[in-house]
């Protein structure tokens, strides 16, 4: 890719809206876990376990639920006791259902690093020291046929059935 694309918004706020719509619309709970140690995170501290928490948001459960690009904020009771909650997108690190364990863990933002936008700064912030390659997808099919591998000889013609009718 020869030409500069503009960056992208983060894709995660856009996953935590179609989950927590996919697990609702089922008939499910959803819950978030969140890293309460990140930056700006704003949930009551008796309820951090391990430098987490998990939160039921439902809407039976929360009240002026806002899943914003930047931020998710909603009241919420924590031991009868009304509390506003303030998560930003980057602290939550999966959305699931209570009652069946699906949903997805979300994966890190590329961006999250540097706000330039810039893949290759971003990847040489990695913390892990783990270098990771994209490419495009050429838009050209390969001459050579797919990526599947070797190919398997035509497969032979199935017999007839071994079982026969007996009256």
């Amino acid at each position: 890719m020869s030409q500069e694309s503009p960056p992208m918004t983060s894709h995660r706020p856009y996953l935590l809206r179609a989950l927590y719509e996919w697990i609702a619309d089922n008939g499910m709970t959803p819950h978030l876990l969140v890293d309460a140690a990140r930056p700006a995170v704003q949930v009551p501290v008796h309820a951090v376990k391990d430098g987490k928490i998990v939160l039921n948001i439902a809407e039976r459960a929360v009240s002026h639920l806002e899943m914003g690009n930047d931020a998710i904020r909603f009241s919420a009771r924590f031991g009868g006791v009304s509390y506003p909650v303030s998560v930003p997108v980057q602290a939550v690190l999966a959305i699931y259902a209570r009652e069946t364990g699906q949903g997805m863990a979300l994966p890190d933002d590329v961006h999250a690093a540097g706000d330039d936008g810039d893949l290759d700064s971003d990847m040489e912030n990695n913390e892990e020291g783990v270098t990771t390659t994209l490419s495009a997808v050429p838009s050209n099919p390969s001459p050579e046929g797919d990526d599947d591998g070797p190919q398997s000889p035509t497969p032979s013609p199935r017999r007839g059935g071994h079982l026969r009718i007996v009256k």
